[in-house]
């Protein structure tokens, strides 16, 4: 069985959906959980461990679209003391962030994980600060930056020649992984997110979900973000945020069938349940229904 290497922790694949609970230390989360005091957030996550998260993933800087950037120290301020009171827990925790003067601190502190929504491209410095670690890396396709990535076609026009939205990701996870082990990252180490709702219209967010054997058929982990995301609500007839708790738990099911290794989730409970039901209908420990990973990945 593979496992997926993130710092003093080996996750074994295939055998279970992984559970990563959200803990946003921002008072400007788009799903309206931002947590902007330590003793709340601590309780916050505390909880998501009792509800049955396997991972936690801290963020200090909002990514929804339009928010303002974060500054390195003022992050710093809001992750680091969190990451220093969990450490002790024994649960992996993950660092949303784009910033390597960050991931070292987060690491530094305790974090096993860093989640780049950028695929480390927004900081020179990302890749190499990670590599002088042992801790696993996600990187994830996005078009623009937060500040710009609300869906125009001329992304797709820019970004892919074909304008098919899941051949770009792919495209995009093979340079990003090429890039990760030419700065000495090991393939173990790296899980790929297809960022679902960064820049993507809904056509194209219920694509990456259509599709996601094409994805996960890459030959890594692939973690699937869709939790209270708009194009739900766009979905559901302009549902608010508060009300896309069963669509988000169809978008986990249909992620999870897909080959989704990692579910990223607000509503813990819940979701902890949706996976362990879809696990127990499509995963299989028969090896030879494990399928070829796609060509294009780089060897392992």
């Amino acid at each position: 069985m593979n496992l997926w290497h993130c710092g003093r922790f080996f996750l074994p694949l295939g055998a279970k959906t992984y559970v990563m609970g959200i803990v946003n230390v921002t008072p400007d989360s788009f799903s309206g959980d931002g947590v902007y005091d330590l003793s709340r957030a601590l309780d916050h996550a505390l909880q998501m461990i009792e509800d049955g998260a396997d991972i936690l993933d801290i963020g200090g800087e909002s990514t929804r679209p339009g928010a303002q950037n974060v500054g390195a120290d003022e992050e710093l301020r809001r992750v680091i003391p969190l990451i220093e009171k969990l450490a002790a827990s024994n649960m992996p925790l993950s660092v949303d962030t784009t910033k390597a003067q960050v991931a070292a601190a987060a690491l530094e502190a305790g974090a096993a994980i860093i989640n780049d929504i950028s695929g480390a491209t927004f900081d020179e410095n990302m890749l190499p600060t990670l590599a002088a670690s042992s801790c696993g890396v996600i990187l994830m396709h996005l078009r623009g930056t937060p500040q710009t990535m609300n869906y125009s076609s001329k992304f797709r026009d820019e970004r892919s020649k074909s304008g098919d939205v899941i051949e770009e990701i792919l495209q995009f996870w093979q340079e990003r992984v090429a890039a990760a082990q030419q700065a000495g990252i090991a393939c173990e180490r790296i899980a790929l997110d297809a960022g679902f709702g960064f820049g993507k219209s809904v056509e194209e967010n219920l694509a990456i979900l259509r599709r996601g054997r094409a994805l996960s058929d890459f030959g890594f982990p692939t973690l699937s973000a869709t939790s209270r995301k708009s194009t739900i609500g766009k979905v559901l007839n302009d549902a608010p945020v508060e009300e896309r708790l069963f669509g988000t738990a169809a978008t986990i099911a249909s992620a999870i069938a897909g080959g989704a290794a990692i579910i990223r989730v607000h509503d813990v409970k819940a979701m902890k349940q949706v996976a362990q039901m879809t696990d127990a209908i499509v995963r299989t420990t028969d090896a030879s229904a494990q399928r070829a990973p796609d060509e294009r990945a780089p060897t392992r």
